[in-house]
């Protein structure tokens, strides 16, 4: 790349060659469950039961949205079956009744702030918050200390958390990754020590792919970011190959591409990375087929591979949101068509409101097939359904019959050990389990 593609000079995937005019600047606005009330499409389509609900889930796990969901994303005529409302609205039915009941109670009683403080910090402690040994295997150390803010599950793959960039555009209401969000700081995984961790991958030359995630990474100023990407392109680092940014700002907030401040900073640090000769990838989150339908997104996505950067999706698989085969198909055709490769179909993770966004791994298998039997090669890169579990990544490649009983067929993609990568194995067929630790070894 000899310099970056100015918005104006982008050309909109479906505008036959024809120059795009860029979309004016928009300043983000957040909203959180007291804010939110004073919304027009909000007042008008939620009751004052489901704005009240909305308050007390929202004082256990967190709840952000912002102008560009509201206005641009969210069917307000359809609410509250609107897959992105219940993407990213708190609902009802996320906490367990008891624990609703609670704090609902003290809320309307007008309790101190303290009493609900600890009262959701106690309902907190059982989701469950750190799932396959986020905050105990997975952290390494440096000369005898941790490095808090770092993962290194994966032989080839390092994790790192941006203390800058452990919030987001807007949350999902899923999110596995909810901890980071809640304002208690013995939850959260983070870092401000660039300089150890490039320390930290100068003595550990097996690295050859970094993981910039959070949160959300591109909710920090490109400069910001830069500190922990620019030491990465040192040539005492070269072993590290590849560097990933993980992201739903191309889905909540893709003005931040185009628009914002610094974006053109920001494609400038991109194209710095591809011209020393790493591999960079977007790691590009997107739930529906509609985050990728607006004008302001698709003009982001050409951004982004214009500063010669790869865009990969991923998403869970989540109910009431993506959980027909339909949804599936058309989401990896578009972003096909739009330069993307559909990368993971999850299984999200068995923490905070799962319970009710989780989809059974039998239905999530079909849904799966269905939807890869619908789309061309292009799209088959996807992989599914995959869990991450303590070990590695299971991925269900599908289900037989064995010796006359019907199994689900498992095999890793990444593991603890890579010997055990892409060794089927099999499990009895349950209809009811969400979860990998749920099954039973055929």
């Amino acid at each position: 790349m000899t310099g970056h593609v100015s918005p104006a000079a982008v050309v909109a995937p479906d505008s036959g060659g024809a120059i795009s005019t860029p979309p004016p600047a928009r300043g983000l606005k957040l909203y959180d469950a007291q804010t939110i009330r004073h919304v027009p499409q909000v007042r008008r389509a939620l009751s004052e039961e489901a704005l009240f609900d909305l308050e007390v889930v929202s004082a256990v796990l967190p709840f952000r949205t912002n102008t560009y969901v509201v206005d641009e994303l969210i069917d307000w005529d359809a609410v509250p079956e609107d897959p992105i409302f219940r993407l990213t609205f708190a609902q009802r039915g996320m906490l367990a009744g008891g624990v609703h009941a609670a704090i609902a109670a003290l809320i309307r009683e007008g309790a101190p702030a303290g009493r609900v403080r600890v009262a959701a910090r106690e309902a907190r402690e059982e989701l469950n918050p750190h799932p396959g040994g986020q905050t105990t295997v997975n952290v390494p150390s440096l000369e005898g200390d941790p490095l808090p803010g770092v993962q290194h599950k994966y032989r080839e793959t390092c994790l790192v958390f941006p203390g800058h960039g452990q919030t987001c555009h807007a949350y999902c209401a899923y999110c596995f990754r909810w901890p980071q969000f809640v304002g208690e700081p013995d939850l959260r995984i983070a870092t401000s020590e660039a300089t150890r961790f490039a320390e930290y991958l100068r003595a550990h030359p097996e690295v050859t792919d970094v993981l910039v995630t959070g949160g959300d990474p591109l909710i920090m100023s490109a400069s910001v970011l830069a500190r922990y990407v620019e030491p990465l392109l040192d040539a005492r680092v070269e072993h590290v190959q590849s560097i990933r940014i993980g992201t739903k700002a191309l889905s909540y907030w893709p003005y931040r591409f185009v628009s914002d401040g610094d974006a053109d900073d920001l494609l400038r640090l991109f194209e710095r990375v591809t011209e020393s000769g790493k591999h960079l990838a977007v790691m590009a989150h997107f739930s529906h087929p509609r985050e990728l339908e607006t004008a302001i997104a698709q003009e982001a996505i050409a951004r982004v591979r214009s500063a010669g950067a790869e865009i990969r999706t991923q998403s869970p698989i989540v109910r009431g949101v993506n959980d027909a085969p339909g949804t599936w198909a058309r989401m990896w055709a578009q972003q096909v068509r739009l330069g993307c490769i559909p990368y993971y179909m999850f299984i999200a993770r068995e923490t905070g409101a799962n319970g009710f966004f989780a989809v059974p791994l039998a239905e999530a298998t079909e849904t799966f097939a269905a939807a890869y039997r619908q789309v061309s090669g292009l799209a088959r890169t996807v992989r599914g359904p995959c869990m991450a579990t303590d070990e590695g990544k299971v991925v269900i490649e599908g289900d037989a019959r064995v010796a006359g009983k019907r199994v689900f067929v498992l095999s890793f993609i990444q593991a603890r050990d890579p010997e055990r990568c892409r060794r089927p194995f099999f499990a009895r067929h349950d209809p009811s389990a969400t979860w990998f630790d749920q099954l039973e070894p055929a």
